[in-house]
């Protein structure tokens, strides 16, 4: 993958670069925010990695920018020292995809990588499938509602897939973690409680739109697809 990097400590920079080049990656490094949002313009990069305190304007911000200009489809991953719950509920909810806290792991660091490269690859070409008002295409990436596409974030789109594709199933927020993240069981699941509360109002997740989607306490979630009157008379 094409990777670039904004990191300001040059030792930290070096290290990682070395780590990216041993797993073949191609990297271009930024020192500053304003460097980094100058230089993401000017070619294609296929993952992006921000730290989150840079001497000139702060990684959450420079995410945000990120998503407000080149979308939602690169995948994020967020370095931070900072290890508070707020704080990392703050940056999934700006839009990164995956975070980890300094000190950074050499093979955790390219697993997590390689775990949003997988999930950002062209999937096998599926039929856009059916359900009740939405139509899910996966060759495209987008959820349509009664016709006209809804904007998700990657994970919202992921989390919005596997719940259709598993509706009727009783999901644990562990479960839902692990398949949607790739996060191990540890990881906070308020991160699950988050996503969802966005796709219910996003989706327009309710009885009269069809669905139902239920919070089982202290275990996860159910979607349910909700026989609408009238149907089929």
């Amino acid at each position: 993958m094409n990777i670039a990097l904004v990191e300001d400590d040059p030792h930290q920079q070096e290290l990682m670069e070395v780590w990216l080049a041993t797993a073949q990656h191609a990297t271009k490094s930024f020192s500053t925010g304003q460097a980094f949002i100058g230089g993401v313009t000017q070619e294609h990069f296929d993952l992006l990695i921000i730290d989150w305190m840079l001497p000139d304007i702060n990684g959450d911000k420079v995410l945000v920018w990120v998503r407000e200009h080149l979308g939602w489809n690169i995948p994020v991953l967020f370095i931070t020292a900072r290890d508070q719950e707020e704080d990392i509920i703050k940056i999934l909810k700006l839009g990164a995809d995956d975070y980890m806290t300094k000190p950074v792991k050499h093979l955790e660091m390219l697993a997590r990588i390689e775990a949003l490269g997988r999930r950002a690859a062209p999937r096998q070409t599926e039929e856009p499938t059916h359900f009740n008002r939405y139509l899910l295409d996966t060759s495209s990436r987008t959820l349509y509602y009664d016709g006209a596409p809804l904007e998700l974030t990657q994970k919202e789109f992921e989390l919005a897939t596997y719940l259709l594709k598993n509706s009727g199933r009783l999901l644990s927020r562990v479960h839902l973690l692990e398949s949607v993240w790739g996060l191990t069981a540890d990881v906070d699941t308020r991160t699950v409680d988050t996503h969802i509360s966005r796709i219910r109002k996003k989706l327009q997740l309710t009885p009269e739109n069809g669905w139902r989607l239920t919070p089982v306490y202290g275990y996860g979630y159910r979607l349910e697809a909700v026989p609408q009157i009238g149907a089929g008379a």
